[in-house]
């Protein structure tokens, strides 16, 4: 599995150090793991702020190597970094035979095939016969904003069909299908084949593309998801997941009415 850290800066403000009794276990880590656990910064860039000399411990200056705790009190030039979980979000490139669920007895299930040494979880869904983009987060506040119909975020599909279809077809898929007993929103819908097409869609049902198709008389064969929002899978290979970029995550948060904590604010 490929694991690339996003790039991040530190937190600029000055935080209030927590209460040592919300750390009742000590546990004690190297000072640049501290930093990648806290979703600030790789391994790496933490070496070149520790070899740099504006990280201190306790009030000490920080060498490479140093292991800290809980109780202790890690700083960047003055200003406290607290402790706590910090919240992760990921971008990952299913490949199809992958099953999208947290437990842990079923094969091939995607916490599994990511391995990260967080507790994490995917936000919504992507059939195990699909392949494509999942988001996944150990934030449970942010799931339903991103996944409840209502809001309308955007999802975009490639699609491949057993067969030619014409415009009618198109049109069809556009204005909404009946399954499940009620009709799909509209829907974008782009040709980009004989046998394939691009489809945005505003909601979420199980199998809602599959369905789509099958009422109308085709059936899916292939079917890839690109993007979530304004998050891509370009640039990821299948199997492969990243930390979303600063960018990516700043804009996330904005658009379900959040803010990054690791902001300057």
């Amino acid at each position: 599995m490929t694991r690339a850290f996003a790039r991040c800066g530190l937190a600029g403000n000055l935080f209030e150090y927590p209460e040592l009794d919300q750390f009742p276990v000590a546990r004690t880590i190297r000072i640049n793991k501290f930093f990648t656990e806290q979703g600030i910064c790789s391994r790496r860039e933490a070496d070149r702020l520790i070899e740099s000399g504006i990280i201190t411990i306790n009030g000490r200056v920080a060498k490479l190597g140093d292991h800290v705790e809980p109780t202790d009190i890690i700083a960047r030039e003055g200003r406290v970094i607290p402790w706590g979980k910090a919240s992760l979000y990921l971008k990952y490139h299913k490949p199809v035979g992958v099953t999208t669920t947290s437990e842990a007895h079923v094969p091939r299930n995607i916490i599994a095939e990511i391995g990260h040494h967080e507790r994490i979880f995917p936000i919504g869904r992507l059939d195990k016969d699909s392949s494509g983009l999942i988001l996944l987060t150990n934030d449970g506040d942010i799931v339903n904003k991103i996944l409840r119909n209502e809001f309308g975020h955007e999802r975009e599909y490639l699609v491949r069909v057993d067969r030619r279809f014409d415009q009618t077809f198109l049109d069809q898929m556009s204005r909404g299908v009946v399954i499940l007993g009620s009709k799909t929103k509209p829907c974008r819908m782009t040709r980009v084949g004989g046998d394939r097409f691009h489809i945005v869609l505003t909601e979420g049902r199980n199998r809602q593309i599959r369905r789509m198709c099958h009422a109308l008389g085709y059936r899916v064969i292939k079917l890839h998801r690109t993007r979530i929002m304004h998050v891509t899978v370009e640039g990821l290979k299948a199997g492969e997941w990243k930390e979303l970029e600063d960018q990516e995550r700043e804009r996330l948060l904005r658009a379900v009415g959040r803010h990054d904590e690791r902001s300057i604010r």
